[in-house]
């Protein structure tokens, strides 16, 4: 099989990343993979603000792409090929990535790959550990929580998803509510390690219902008036932080294991090796890794988590997604567009909602 050099580009939400891949399909390597943030522009507003977010990105991709092909040490002389997410995500960063992408390709003659984002997420199992079809995937990240059933690059069967915020959301505004610093995740995990769990009874959204969709709206909310009936002279105790912390980390973690129990049911019986893969910020949370290991261990699936860096948003797996796509369909045109909703099942209803991380698909 050929090996190509595909040049990768991010730009759905607020990192601005390029990656240069070679290879082929299932057996590619990361030439290398940058990302710049935009903590530091969001950090007075509480959470991406989209203008801002268009307005950085169209200032850093040109940098981020050239310090790719420089780590990389290669040149635009050497890429076959350039792959940019198309969506979904914050309207403004996806259009700034498409642009440039299209000015590359035009001006060197290189064929165009428009990725859907989640695909990119999906397919990372398949770049790091050259994971079989089928597999489950769960993407928990800031803006998007979701179960797949991965058949193929472009087969994915939705099983179930959040009809509002996604986990990484709900973990941000928490933080908030509590005064924890940002990203709220790694806060609030750090916190809760000296909290109780069980203090407070907060609910456990959609337990009582069938399917695997998820809710975390109304826990956030649960969260702010248990907040609001322990507050003195607005201030919370270091052990009422703490706890809040814990419990709200706990009703997480039992509503994903439950339905991740629900999709390993309705998937294992799909094949003699079966394997849930997670990728998405909210990966990294030890509480619900772990939870997630022992319901593996239960259905005998293997359990896998790629490498935080490539679990986040990266250009790196936008690249192996155009690597898997492209033996099975055309080059984009310059007439491809960027798109806030793209959904990975085509035949699954339409999430409804917005997060902070993008629209939901």
């Amino acid at each position: 099989m050929t090996s190509l050099t595909i040049l990768g580009i991010e730009s759905s939400c607020d990192d601005t990343a390029a990656a240069v891949l070679r290879g082929h399909a299932g057996d590619a390597a990361v030439m290398s993979s940058i990302v710049m943030g935009q903590t530091d522009l969001h950090a007075n507003f509480g959470g991406v603000v989209p203008e801002i977010a268009a307005r950085a990105h169209a200032e850093k991709l040109d940098t981020c792409v050239a310090q790719a092909l420089d780590h990389a040490q290669v040149s635009l002389d050497d890429i076959d090929a350039i792959a940019v997410t198309a969506g979904p995500g914050l309207i403004g960063g996806v259009v700034s990535g498409v642009m440039c992408a299209k000015g590359i390709a035009l001006a060197r003659g290189l064929p165009l790959y428009g990725i859907n984002h989640l695909a990119g997420h999906a397919l990372t199992p398949r770049l790091t550990d050259g994971v079989p079809f089928p597999y489950l995937m769960l993407l928990v990240s800031g803006g998007h929580c979701q179960f797949l059933i991965v058949s193929g690059p472009h087969d994915f069967t939705r099983l179930g998803g959040t009809i509002d915020d996604a986990p990484g959301e709900a973990f941000d505004k928490v933080a908030r509510l509590i005064s924890l610093p940002q990203p709220g995740g790694p806060a609030t995990e750090a916190r809760a390690k000296a909290g109780d769990p069980k203090r407070f009874k907060l609910p456990r959204p959609l337990l009582d219902r069938a399917g695997c969709d998820m809710s975390f709206s109304g826990l956030k909310t649960a969260v702010l008036r248990q907040r609001d009936s322990l507050l003195v002279d607005s201030t919370l105790t270091a052990q009422d932080q703490a706890d809040l912390a814990a419990g709200f980390q706990a009703a997480v973690v039992d509503v994903l294991s439950e339905k991740t129990r629900r999709a390993l049911a309705i998937y294992a019986p799909m094949t003699n090796t079966p394997s849930i893969c997670v990728a998405g910020g909210v990966a990294a949370n030890m509480a619900i890794r772990g939870a997630l290991e022992e319901l593996a261990s239960e259905f005998g699936a293997t359990f896998i988590a790629p490498p935080l860096a490539l679990c986040t948003d990266n250009a790196a797996m936008i690249a192996y997604a155009a690597m898997e796509q492209m033996a099975t369909r055309e080059p984009d045109g310059m007439d491809l567009s960027a798109r806030p909703r793209w959904p990975l099942d085509q035949s699954a209803p339409a999430m409804l909602g917005s997060g902070k991380k993008g629209a939901k698909a």
